[in-house]
């Protein structure tokens, strides 16, 4: 699940909505009220249940090939999400809605590397809200690896210790750390 040409994408898990208002969301780190999307390089991270906790890793131009086997394994794939185990049962059963909403009414949002796109006005979907069905097919499609983890704080402190890019999805919700954790860099 992907937008179109022209096209960002905003996920839910309620399939009501009709209108999109700009609001401050409670995990906000600035006080401007967006409307919040994702454009096609960022869709994968919203492939999941809102309140998951996520940690996601893929290889960077900078990344070297000791970091990438290290983190990515053997195989070809050049990005790998992990959650924990707790949320297997929640991720496999979620019930989640594509919004495409126009790319136009939409700015990157991020800094020189965007990871969303915002809208400062009330923003309309372009039609109605789409199912995103069988989650674990749309990774394996993507060729993105899904690990099921016991401590995704151990996962975490591998990714940022490595050099890949790398971004964390509601974190606070992980259970704590089984171990003592290498203090982990904060979420992008």
């Amino acid at each position: 699940m992907r937008p179109n040409p022209g096209e960002v994408l905003h996920f839910s898990e309620d399939p009501s909505i009709t209108v999109f208002h700009p609001h401050v969301a409670a995990t906000a780190r600035q006080r401007e009220a967006y409307v919040w999307a994702v454009d096609a390089d960022q869709a994968p991270s919203y492939w999941f249940p809102r309140q998951c906790p996520r940690a996601m890793a893929w290889v960077t131009a900078d990344t070297s090939d000791e970091d990438r086997r290290v983190v990515l394994g053997a195989g070809r794939e050049r990005r790998v999400h992990a959650i924990e185990y707790a949320w297997a049962e929640r991720f496999l059963t979620a019930r989640l809605y594509a919004y495409r909403l126009p790319a136009a009414d939409f700015a990157p949002f991020g800094g020189a590397e965007p990871h969303a796109w915002v809208a400062t006005r009330t923003v309309t979907p372009l039609g109605p809200p789409e199912p995103v069905t069988d989650l674990l097919a749309l990774h394996q499609e993507a060729d993105i690896q899904l690990r099921f983890v016991n401590d995704l704080w151990e996962f975490w402190g591998a990714v940022t210790a490595a050099g890949l890019g790398f971004s964390g999805i509601r974190l606070h919700n992980a259970a704590p750390p089984s171990g003592p954790v290498s203090d982990p860099a904060p979420a992008p």
